[in-house]
């Protein structure tokens, strides 16, 4: 019996990532310590302030927050002061010994030189973890979280928001059936980063704040004097040289802005195009602009080559970072919106503008329907873009953020965590109706993480599958430091033709900071 070109991918992604009744790697388990849909689980956060009180915002309105560890007081100071209840610790170390009986999840939000040791101490006592994206530093790492998660039988969600929004598997259904044909080319951007990259000298050293431990900062990484780069102010984002933001562009502490950025806007690439189970046939990057010794350059572009999967054709995936506007697609119309589109003031009688549906673009603006990714089930509003359209339409684009799906049939654009998934041109939607859901929807990505952790349904961006995606992404940011193609063997965990690129597989540890290895 022929197989149809829907029931191929679908199947596939069943087979590896989908259950029936729920959107995971794996069929439902009952991981260690679960508890019952009713009761409620007790969170801790290695990381409190900044991306970590987000996280514990969305956790806290249905569960409970026992514990909180920051190495920065300043910083977490608001989180602190918003779980009074909670004892405070700067060593998660510690806080993981006293209060380790009274855990059920905890959720990691440091820098990225600091996920893994902190997961994995979490694992290895039976807590569930949520950790930010990009969720690790190293390819290294990422497999040994997968193999943690799966020997030790706790739920786990990797915090790419986008992996639960319903445009990204809008963008995969639309893509398996068919509606843009072979998809050969996906081109993705980003402003990022907002943050410092491309310096080429350190500060001199300077006194550490009192409210900072530094040595428990810099953990696993190796030691060096703190600076707060003689700035006599705070930088924009509340801190100095390297942290509590600035981390992100250094090689030894984060990712840079493809690390930052890609698990959201790739998001729906990787599930659309199965990208994690496609062998990579070279990574490159092709343009860096502004580049340093120890940072990741201002500007780069990154060109991914995939080999062929099923019945999908081998496949070029771009990656833009530091850009001012929307990059200049070949075969993409300068005329088009990609990506995030404006906000448009409402007008009265506009068509779509709904009274009171304010949005980002400030009081009395709006942005269309499908924006938010907590809103499963929504369809595409033609009439918001039709008001965008108008002549006296008050527009206001937002900053560089999305990617572009190149089919031999059409073209498909979406925003920065999947939302407001369109063809191309827009005029395309106004009688179009997306296809009939095949994939199972997300409750919300904080909340499908809840989910797993009380025995259902594994969470949507689970390290089975998080892990992966992870992976070829981190090879770009390898890129990043060296120059040519670099080819990759998963098998052997492998850089074949680079023996100092091959180096950054894997991390160094500081001693005192190394985690048992877990074999795969």
């Amino acid at each position: 019996m022929a197989i149809s070109r829907r029931h191929f991918f679908y199947g596939s992604l069943l087979a590896g990532a989908v259950p029936t009744a729920g959107f995971g790697s794996t069929p439902s388990l009952k991981f260690a310590g679960f508890k019952s849909p009713n009761e409620k689980l007790n969170f801790a956060a290695i990381g409190s302030g900044g991306q970590g009180a987000s996280n514990l915002g969305a956790a806290a309105p249905t569960e409970n927050v026992v514990a909180l560890c920051d190495v920065d007081d300043k910083r977490a100071a608001s989180t602190f002061k918003r779980f009074p209840n909670a004892p405070t610790f700067r060593d998660f170390r510690k806080m993981l010994d006293k209060e380790g009986k009274n855990i059920d999840a905890v959720i990691v939000a440091t820098p990225d030189h600091m996920h893994a040791t902190a997961a994995m101490w979490c694992m290895e006592r039976g807590k569930s973890v949520y950790v930010q994206k990009p969720l690790v530093r190293t390819i290294w790492e990422a497999r040994q979280l997968r193999a943690a998660a799966n020997k030790y039988g706790v739920a786990t969600q990797m915090g790419n928001q986008g992996y639960s929004n319903e445009g990204t598997r809008q963008a995969a259904e639309i893509v398996w059936n068919g509606d843009i044909g072979n998809v050969t080319e996906v081109h993705a951007w980003s402003d990022r980063p907002l943050w410092p990259q491309g310096l080429t000298e350190i500060p001199k050293e300077t006194p550490v704040p009192s409210t900072l431990d530094w040595d428990l900062w810099l953990g696993c990484a190796e030691k060096r004097p703190f600076t707060d780069g003689g700035a006599a102010e705070p930088d924009r984002w509340g801190g100095y040289f390297y942290q509590p933001f600035n981390w992100r562009g250094f090689y030894d502490f984060g990712c840079g802005a493809l690390g930052d950025m890609a698990c959201h806007i790739l998001g729906a690439p990787n599930m659309a195009l199965h990208l994690s189970q496609r062998k990579i046939v070279a990574v490159e990057c092709i343009k860096k602009e502004g580049t340093s010794p120890f940072m990741f350059p201002k500007g780069s572009v990154t060109r991914y080559d995939f080999a062929p999967y099923g019945n999908m054709p081998a496949l070029k995936v771009f990656w833009y970072d530091g850009l001012k506007k929307n990059p200049i697609i070949p075969g993409v119309p300068e005329s088009e919106w990609i990506g995030d589109p404006p906000s448009v003031a409402r007008a009265a009688g506009a068509p779509g503008a709904a009274r009171g549906q304010g949005g980002p673009g400030g009081p009395g603006m709006m942005r269309p329907a499908g924006n938010d990714f907590r809103s499963p089930g929504r369809v595409f509003n033609w009439a918001e873009f039709e008001a965008m359209k108008a002549p006296d339409a008050q527009l206001r684009f937002p900053t560089p953020d999305g990617s572009v799906f190149i089919g031999d049939k059409g073209l498909m654009t979406t925003g920065t965590y999947g939302e407001v998934t369109r063809l191309l041109p827009v005029d395309k939607m106004k009688d179009y109706r997306m296809p009939t859901p095949s994939l199972t929807r997300s409750p919300g990505h904080m909340r499908d993480f809840i989910r797993a952790c009380k025995g259902g349904d594994p969470a949507c961006s689970n390290f089975n599958v998080s892990a992966p995606f992870v992976e070829w992404m981190l090879l770009g940011v390898i890129a990043l430091r060296h120059e040519g193609k670099l080819e990759y063997d998963p098998d052997k965990m492998r850089i074949t033709n680079n023996s100092e690129a091959n180096k950054l597989l894997k991390p160094a540890f500081r001693k005192g900071w190394e985690f048992h290895t877990v074999k795969g």
